[in-house]
C-alpha cells in the first residue's frame, strides 16, 4: 500500500513539473530525478525491510543507569565497599581538634555534628564517623543546630535546608542512625546532648567562614575533655588545608596544586552503610512545623518554585544536565540567554549534594565531551576551591581590608570621583535604575533566588560605579546577595563580590573615574557577549528614570 502511495506521489510530481509549476526547465528534470530517486531508494528500503526476518531497527536509547542515577549510585557505592571500614579512607581529610585523641570505653555512640554538609551519602565527614563508631561498636547520631537567626538568611533559605534535612532524617531512620534537630546555638545545646547521650566522639564538617569557625570554638571549650573531636572537609574534593597552607594570589597559583592532588582525593565513596549497633537513646522524631516557628528571620522573602530541595532532588538536577546541557557548557555558559548552566549551586552550598559527585559524574562524559567537562572541573573545582582558601585564611574576606593593596589604593584613589548616577540601596534593591539589563538582573535574583554567572559581575561592577563609595557598594552586593540568592553567605559569593569590586583574584587594568585600575564591564560590552533584548524581555526590566539625590 506504501508502495503505491509514493507511486502515486512520484506522478503527481511529474505532473506538477511537466505544467510549468517550477520555471527552469534544467532544474525540474534535476529536481524530477532526484525526487524520483529518493522515493525508489525509500520504497525498495521499504520492501527489504517486509521481505527481511530481522525487526526494524529502533533509535539508540538511554540505559536505565543513564536516566536512573540513583540506583546507579547505589550500586556503585556498594561495590566500592560494603560499609566504610572496609574502605581505605584517606585520613589526610581529618584534622584532630581536640588533645584527646581516644574514644572513651565506656561511651555509648558517636556524633556527626552535621553543619555545612546537609546529606547522607557522599558525605566524607558522615563516613568517617560511622567509621569511628564501627571501630569501637557503638552507635551512631547526627546532631543539627538549627539557630534562630543566621546573618541575612530569610525564610527562602530556611525553608530550602529545613526541607533538606527532612530527606536527612528519613534516609538516617531507614540506615539505624539516630537523627536530633537542636534549636539553640551548638555551644548551648551540644555539650549537654553529649553528656546525656554518654557520646565518645565528635565529628563535624569543615567550613572557612568566621561564624561556623567560631561555633567550633565555643564548641570545643564546652564538651567535656575527655571527648575527641576531629573535623573532616567534606566540601572541598582536596581539603583546604591540604591543597595550600596560605592564600592563594589567583587561579594561576592554586591551579597546579590542585590537580597535582586529585588522584588522591578524586575516588569513589563507599556507602554509608545501613549501622550495626543500636543506641539506647532514641531519637523523638522531629516537630518540622515547631523547627519552622522558632525562627527569627525575614519572611517576605519567599521560597522558589524551580528549585525542589533535598539531595534526591540535587543528584535528579545533575544527571539532567549531564545529558542535557553539559554538551553546550564550553561554549555557551557565559549566555544568560542560553540554558547551558547546572543550576545546582543551591544544593552545593547547603552541602545537599557533593562536588565530588558532581566532577565524578561529569568526568564520565569525558571522552565525548572534553572540553565542557574540563571548562566545569576549572570552575566546580579549582574556582570553588580557591573561594574557600582565600575565606579561610583572609579573615577580611568580606570587606575593603581583604582587598590586595594596589587595589585598595586605587579604590581610595578614586573614592572621591564623580560618578554618572548615584543609586540608594533601596532604589538598586528594588531594580529602579536606569539601566533595564541592570534591573533585570535585580528581578530575576529577587525572583528566582538566582542570577547568570556572567550577569553577577556585570551587576556587583554597576554597584560600584553607582553608590557613594567602594565601602558601601561591597557591602550593598553582599547584602543583597545574602538576602536573596538561594547560595548567599557562600565562599563563592563573598569572592563574586570582592572580585568584581576589589579586584581579588584579578590584577590591575588600565585607570579610569570610579572604578581606577578595577576591571571595568560596561553595557555595550554586554550586548557584544549576547542578546541582551531577550534576557531583558524575559525578566521585565524597565528603564526608569534617574533622578538624582539632594
Amino acid at each position: 500500500m506504501r508502495l503505491l502511495v509514493n507511486i502515486s506521489r512520484t506522478l503527481l510530481v511529474a505532473d506538477r513539473l511537466s505544467r510549468g509549476f517550477i520555471r527552469s526547465r534544467t532544474l525540474n528534470i534535476c529536481t524530477f530525478c532526484k525526487v524520483s530517486c529518493n522515493i525508489q531508494c525509500r520504497d525498495f528500503a521499504y520492501i527489504r525491510s517486509m521481505a527481511s526476518d530481522e525487526p526494524t531497527p529502533k533509535k539508540a536509547k538511554l540505559d536505565d543507569d543513564a536516566l536512573n542515577i540513583h540506583k546507579r549510585l547505589k550500586k556503585e557505592r556498594d561495590e566500592e565497599a560494603e560499609d566504610v571500614s572496609e574502605f581505605k579512607f584517606n585520613k589526610k581529610r581529618v584534622e584532630v581538634i581536640s588533645k584527646e585523641g581516644e574514644v572513651p570505653d565506656d561511651c555509648d555512640g558517636i556524633v556527626y555534628w552535621m553543619s555545612r554538609d546537609q546529606r547522607v551519602q557522599d558525605n566524607w565527614a558522615l563516613l568517617f564517623a560511622q567509621r569511628l563508631a564501627l571501630k569501637n561498636k557503638v552507635s551512631l547520631h547526627v546532631v543539627f543546630c538549627l539557630v534562630p537567626k543566621f546573618l541575612d538568611a530569610t525564610i527562602r533559605h530556611f525553608h530550602f535546608m529545613l526541607r533538606g534535612l527532612e530527606e536527612v532524617e528519613k534516609e538516617c531512620k531507614d540506615l539505624n542512625i539516630e537523627f536530633h534537630l537542636l534549636l539553640g546555638e551548638a555551644k548551648d545545646v551540644l555539650p549537654t546532648f553529649i553528656k546525656e547521650h554518654k557520646i565518645g566522639g565528635l565529628v563535624t564538617d569543615f567550613s572557612p567562614l568566621r561564624v561556623p569557625r567560631q561555633w567550633l570554638k565555643d564548641v570545643k571549650k564546652a564538651i567535656p575533655s575527655n571527648i575527641p573531636m576531629c573535623k573532616v572537609d567534606a566540601h572541598n574534593i582536596v581539603p583546604c588545608w591540604i591543597t595550600s597552607d596560605k592564600q592563594e594570589y589567583s587561579a594561576r597559583t592554586i591551579r597546579k596544586k590542585i590537580h597535582d592532588k586529585l588522584p588522591k582525593f578524586l575516588t569513589k565513596f563507599p556507602p554509608v552503610a545501613k549501622h550495626r549497633y543500636t543506641s539506647k537513646y532514641k531519637s523523638k522524631g522531629v516537630d518540622w512545623v515547631e523547627a519552622e516557628k522558632s525562627l527569627e528571620v525575614d519572611q517576605t522573602v519567599k521560597p522558589v518554585d524551580w528549585a525542589t530541595p533535598g539531595t534526591r532532588a540535587g543528584l535528579d538536577l545533575l544527571n539532567e544536565f549531564c545529558l542535557k546541557r553539559l554538551r553546550k557548557f564550553a561554549e555557551s555558559r557565559n549566555d544568560p540567554t542560553i540554558n547551558a548552566l547546572s543550576n545546582l549551586s543551591p544544593w552545593l552550598h547547603f552541602g545537599q549534594i557533593s562536588a565530588q559527585r558532581c566532577v565524578l559524574e561529569v568526568k564520565r562524559y569525558n571522552k565525548q565531551l572534553s572540553k565542557s567537562v574540563e571548562a566545569y572541573v576549572e570552575e566546580a573545582v579549582v574556582r570553588r576551591e580557591l573561594s574557600d582558601n582565600y575565606c579561610f585564611y583572609q579573615k577580611n574576606y568580606d570587606n575593603l581590608d581583604g582587598a590586595y593593596e594596589w587595589a585598595r589604593k586605587t579604590l581610595e584613589d578614586h573614592r572621591n570621583d564623580k560618578r554618572p548616577y548615584i543609586y540608594t540601596r533601596e532604589t538598586l534593591e528594588e531594580g529602579k535604575t536606569h539601566d533595564e539589563l541592570w534591573n533585570s538582573a535585580q528581578i530575576q535574583l529577587v525572583t528566582e533566588g538566582k542570577m547568570h554567572g556572567f550577569l553577577r559581575m556585570y551587576w556587583a561592577k554597576k554597584i560600584l560605579e553607582w553608590m557613594k563609595s567602594p565601602d558601601d557598594s561591597l557591602a550593598t552586593a553582599i547584602y543583597l546577595n545574602d538576602k536573596y540568592s538561594l547560595d548567599g553567605r557562600d565562599p563563592n559569593g563573598y569572592v563574586g563580590c570582592m572580585w568584581s569590586i576589589c579586584g581579588i583574584h584579578d590584577q590591575g587594568w588600565g585607570e579610569r573615574q570610579v572604578f581606577g585600575k578595577i576591571r571595568y564591564m560596561n553595557y555595550d560590552g554586554c550586548k557584544r557577549k549576547f542578546k541582551i533584548n531577550a534576557y531583558v524581555a524575559r525578566y521585565g526590566g524597565k528603564q526608569h528614570r534617574y533622578i538624582p539625590p539632594v
